[in-house]
């Protein structure tokens, strides 16, 4: 098995949130391998991560629409990708253990919209940011928005931490109180976006647990989206008719065997008989396919 194989198959069998943990570390070490090689040719490197970053400037949104989800795929360093795949991990096993990857994938791709929306509102409404250049960078909103997810849905869960045991709501409680409380202190951005990440996710279980999936819509433009690139299958009606004229030219054969035989036999009966001794019906044929032919 070659490398390529292998790489393929290892992946193939990790569940949906080892995936996406994957992809993030692969796409943090993508822009140093490109500026790398920028670098050995003497090309300029520029800033990769600007056409993936997402700007507080919402005129940049508007021809660059993308950055509203590629930014929660890469991050700005080791530690802080290192914490968010760390904090991914643990709180899918929780969530997977509950549902299956589908909604796993609505609660993390919605909670980093949200997490983008929260932050690009933020810094065009609040006067302390509106003359603050920013960007927003990492997949921490997706993180918040799983994490706060089962906090809400199980929320007197109790998880083991080092010697203690403690609630899933105590959990959550704390990362929502943290992040309020640092946005005066530092990376404004970061923590809003990661507060908008923690309401998508206890919207979502708050109407989940009352029989409300408000993913599904998502869900399905998803699905309708990734359709259009999907390689379209032949119709297996178009192998039936191909075969249809074939048969129907087997079934004209068999039709005009059979009424040659009734005109042998119609003139083996006259040559014996005279054609006097036949009946209407045969002189009435006899007629029709002399007319016919």
């Amino acid at each position: 098995m070659s490398l390529k194989q292998d790489l393929k198959y290892r992946f193939a069998r990790l569940n949906i949130a080892e995936k996406i943990i994957a992809v993030n570390v692969v796409l943090f070490i993508l822009p140093y391998l490109i500026r790398t090689i920028l670098f050995l040719f003497k090309a300029p490197t520029g800033s990769f991560l600007s056409w993936v970053e997402l700007h507080r400037d919402i005129t940049q949104l508007l021809y660059k629409p993308w950055t509203l989800v590629t930014y929660g795929f890469f991050h700005a360093g080791l530690w802080h990708i290192l914490f968010n795949m760390i904090m991914l991990f643990f709180a899918s096993r929780i969530f997977l253990n509950l549902f299956n990857g589908r909604r796993f994938l609505n609660v993390y791709f919605l909670g980093i919209i949200a997490g983008g929306l929260a932050f690009l509102l933020s810094y065009n409404v609040f006067p302390a940011f509106l003359t603050k250049q920013s960007m927003l960078i990492g997949s921490s909103a997706g993180v918040m928005a799983v994490l706060i997810f089962v906090c809400t849905y199980i929320p007197n869960q109790e998880v083991r931490l080092i010697f203690f045991n403690l609630k899933l709501w105590w959990i959550g409680a704390f990362f929502v109180v943290m992040d309020l409380i640092q946005i005066p202190v530092s990376n404004a951005g970061g923590h809003i976006a990661h507060l908008g990440g923690a309401l998508l996710g206890y919207m979502y279980a708050r109407q989940l647990s009352k029989g409300n999936d408000i993913g599904e819509g998502f869900a399905k433009l998803v699905d309708r989206i990734t359709n259009i690139f999907k390689p379209r299958t032949k119709s297996p009606l178009k192998t039936v008719h191909k075969k249809a004229p074939k048969a129907k030219a087997t079934s004209n054969v068999s039709m005009k065997d059979i009424q040659q035989k009734k005109i042998d036999d119609i003139l083996d009966k006259i040559s014996k008989s005279g054609y006097e001794s036949l009946t209407k019906e045969e002189k009435d044929f006899l007629f029709r396919a002399g007319k016919d032919n």
